[in-house]
């Protein structure tokens, strides 16, 4: 058994194949998933994973250079949002409409769907490399 880190089977095998600007998605209960895309569902009842909890836990397995989220997370969802920018204050932040970032799941290596119930609690993470 791994001692730390991803434990999730599933996330643990797309992260292990994480390349310089590949993507995975993390989002909330109502985003609609692509059939083409490959989805992790994760949610168990609203709010079960949160999406703040798998971010945490995907963003302390990988590189991150840039972030995409939606534009209307601003307006709407002003704590999520928040606590993104705190976590994300030394990359480069992407704000795309809500339309055009469901287009962009699809590019994703997978979709991670949280029980968050929160509106626009969606993050597409672009991967860096450490060197």
């Amino acid at each position: 058994m791994k001692k730390q880190g991803i434990i999730n089977s599933h996330i643990s095998q797309v992260l292990s194949t994480f390349g310089h600007t590949d993507t995975i998605t993390i989002a909330d209960c109502g985003l609609p998933i692509y059939d083409e895309a490959k989805r992790i569902d994760l949610s168990l009842k609203l709010g079960v994973p949160s999406f703040l909890d798998v971010l945490d836990s995907i963003r302390d397995d990988v590189v991150v250079e840039e972030i995409t989220i939606a534009n209307e997370i601003k307006d709407n969802n002003h704590d999520i949002h928040h606590a993104i920018i705190v976590r994300f204050a030394s990359v480069k932040i992407n704000y795309v409409s809500h339309e055009e970032f469901k287009k962009l799941t699809i590019k994703s290596k997978a979709v991670v769907r949280t029980g968050e119930a929160t509106p626009y609690a969606n993050i597409i993470l672009h991967a860096g490399v450490l060197f």
